[in-house]
Protein backbone atom coordinates (compact mmCIF):
# COMPACT_ATOMS: atom_id res chain seq x y z
CA UNK A 1 0.00 0.00 0.00
CA UNK A 2 1.22 3.49 -1.09
CA UNK A 3 2.36 6.23 1.53
CA UNK A 4 0.29 8.75 2.25
CA UNK A 5 1.60 12.27 0.61
CA UNK A 6 2.39 14.77 3.26
CA UNK A 7 2.79 18.38 3.08
CA UNK A 8 5.73 17.84 5.45
CA UNK A 9 7.95 15.82 3.85
CA UNK A 10 11.55 16.79 3.77
CA UNK A 11 13.54 15.74 0.93
CA UNK A 12 17.52 15.70 0.45
CA UNK A 13 19.47 17.48 -1.69
CA UNK A 14 20.19 14.52 -3.87
CA UNK A 15 16.26 14.01 -3.94
CA UNK A 16 15.87 17.22 -5.16
CA UNK A 17 18.61 17.70 -7.53
CA UNK A 18 16.42 14.29 -9.10
CA UNK A 19 13.25 15.12 -8.96
CA UNK A 20 13.94 18.89 -10.30
CA UNK A 21 16.09 18.24 -12.89
CA UNK A 22 18.74 20.68 -11.48
CA UNK A 23 22.41 19.76 -10.42
CA UNK A 24 23.50 19.35 -6.68
CA UNK A 25 26.14 22.46 -7.43
CA UNK A 26 23.53 24.43 -8.71
CA UNK A 27 21.08 23.69 -5.62
CA UNK A 28 24.27 24.77 -3.30
CA UNK A 29 24.45 27.79 -5.58
CA UNK A 30 20.86 28.86 -5.58
CA UNK A 31 20.83 28.38 -1.64
CA UNK A 32 24.12 30.59 -1.53
CA UNK A 33 22.19 33.65 -3.16
CA UNK A 34 19.68 33.09 -0.82
CA UNK A 35 16.60 31.66 -3.50
CA UNK A 36 15.87 28.72 -1.87
CA UNK A 37 16.45 27.60 1.81
CA UNK A 38 17.49 24.70 3.70
CA UNK A 39 17.62 23.35 7.42
CA UNK A 40 20.02 21.06 8.32
CA UNK A 41 19.77 17.18 9.95
CA UNK A 42 21.48 15.99 12.95
CA UNK A 43 24.75 15.10 10.73
CA UNK A 44 24.64 18.58 9.26
CA UNK A 45 22.83 17.87 5.96
CA UNK A 46 21.20 19.70 3.96
CA UNK A 47 16.75 19.12 4.00
CA UNK A 48 14.44 20.78 1.80
CA UNK A 49 11.61 20.98 2.47
CA UNK A 50 8.86 19.85 -0.39
CA UNK A 51 7.64 23.02 -2.04
CA UNK A 52 11.13 23.95 -2.68
CA UNK A 53 10.63 21.70 -5.86
CA UNK A 54 8.47 24.57 -7.36
CA UNK A 55 10.73 27.17 -6.32
CA UNK A 56 13.29 25.52 -8.11
CA UNK A 57 10.78 25.11 -11.22
CA UNK A 58 10.15 29.39 -10.90
CA UNK A 59 13.89 29.65 -10.53
CA UNK A 60 14.59 27.58 -13.71
CA UNK A 61 11.87 29.21 -15.86
CA UNK A 62 12.94 32.81 -15.11
CA UNK A 63 16.81 32.04 -15.88
CA UNK A 64 15.46 30.81 -19.40
CA UNK A 65 14.00 33.81 -20.15
CA UNK A 66 17.27 35.75 -19.07
CA UNK A 67 16.03 37.52 -15.82
CA UNK A 68 19.00 38.13 -13.64
CA UNK A 69 19.57 36.13 -10.15
CA UNK A 70 19.16 39.50 -8.10
CA UNK A 71 15.32 40.23 -9.89
CA UNK A 72 14.36 36.26 -9.22
CA UNK A 73 15.57 36.71 -5.65
CA UNK A 74 13.32 39.98 -5.47
CA UNK A 75 10.36 38.16 -6.69
CA UNK A 76 10.75 35.35 -4.78
CA UNK A 77 11.23 37.71 -1.35
CA UNK A 78 7.51 38.03 -2.21
CA UNK A 79 6.49 34.61 -2.12
CA UNK A 80 5.10 33.38 1.55
CA UNK A 81 7.55 31.16 2.71
CA UNK A 82 6.12 27.41 3.88
CA UNK A 83 4.32 26.73 0.98
CA UNK A 84 4.71 26.38 -2.86
CA UNK A 85 4.18 29.54 -4.94
CA UNK A 86 0.29 29.36 -5.33
CA UNK A 87 -1.10 30.05 -9.57
CA UNK A 88 -1.95 33.50 -8.33
CA UNK A 89 1.76 34.35 -7.35
CA UNK A 90 2.81 32.57 -10.72
CA UNK A 91 0.59 34.59 -12.17
CA UNK A 92 2.03 38.28 -10.56
CA UNK A 93 5.89 36.71 -11.26
CA UNK A 94 4.85 36.09 -14.52
CA UNK A 95 3.02 39.50 -15.74
CA UNK A 96 6.14 41.45 -14.03
CA UNK A 97 8.66 39.25 -16.18
CA UNK A 98 6.49 39.36 -19.18
CA UNK A 99 6.61 43.04 -19.63
CA UNK A 100 10.06 42.94 -19.22
CA UNK A 101 10.66 40.10 -21.58
CA UNK A 102 8.16 42.50 -24.31
CA UNK A 103 10.46 45.18 -23.54
CA UNK A 104 13.92 43.00 -24.36
CA UNK A 105 12.53 41.04 -27.26
CA UNK A 106 11.41 44.70 -28.35
CA UNK A 107 14.98 46.31 -28.16
CA UNK A 108 16.30 43.08 -30.10
CA UNK A 109 13.96 43.42 -33.11
CA UNK A 110 15.00 47.28 -33.71
CA UNK A 111 18.86 46.25 -32.95
CA UNK A 112 18.23 43.13 -35.41
CA UNK A 113 16.80 45.46 -38.01
CA UNK A 114 19.65 47.98 -37.09
CA UNK A 115 22.56 45.14 -38.19
CA UNK A 116 20.64 44.12 -41.38
CA UNK A 117 22.45 46.90 -43.55
CA UNK A 118 26.13 45.99 -41.38
CA UNK A 119 26.29 42.33 -41.47
CA UNK A 120 27.03 42.43 -45.13
CA UNK A 121 30.35 44.71 -45.11
CA UNK A 122 30.90 44.34 -41.37
CA UNK A 123 32.79 47.73 -41.48
CA UNK A 124 30.31 49.35 -39.16
CA UNK A 125 31.64 53.06 -39.95
CA UNK A 126 29.52 53.46 -43.63
CA UNK A 127 27.72 56.61 -43.23
CA UNK A 128 24.31 54.94 -43.67
CA UNK A 129 25.53 53.09 -40.57
CA UNK A 130 23.03 53.46 -37.47
CA UNK A 131 25.30 51.96 -34.78
CA UNK A 132 28.66 54.50 -36.48
CA UNK A 133 29.75 56.45 -33.81
CA UNK A 134 32.55 58.86 -36.15
CA UNK A 135 35.72 60.00 -33.64
CA UNK A 136 34.21 58.64 -30.82
CA UNK A 137 32.23 61.70 -30.44
CA UNK A 138 29.72 59.60 -27.76
CA UNK A 139 31.70 58.66 -25.21
CA UNK A 140 31.24 61.76 -22.90
CA UNK A 141 27.98 60.28 -22.42
CA UNK A 142 29.18 57.21 -20.69
CA UNK A 143 30.63 53.33 -21.62
CA UNK A 144 29.33 51.32 -23.99
CA UNK A 145 26.61 51.39 -27.11
CA UNK A 146 25.15 54.76 -26.43
CA UNK A 147 23.27 54.73 -29.56
CA UNK A 148 21.75 51.19 -28.83
CA UNK A 149 20.94 51.93 -25.24
CA UNK A 150 20.10 56.21 -25.70
CA UNK A 151 19.75 57.80 -22.36
CA UNK A 152 18.06 60.86 -21.58
CA UNK A 153 20.93 62.79 -22.97
CA UNK A 154 19.93 61.41 -26.39
CA UNK A 155 16.87 62.64 -26.33
CA UNK A 156 17.86 66.16 -26.21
Amino acid sequence: MPQPCTAEKIMTVGQLAARSGVAVTALHFYESKGLIHSTRSSGNQRRYPRETLRRVAVIKMAQRLGIPLATIHAALQTLPVGRAPSVTDWQRLSEQWRQDLTRRIDKLMVLRDQLDGCIGCGCMSLQSCPLRNCNDQLSEHGPGPQLLEPGPEAAE
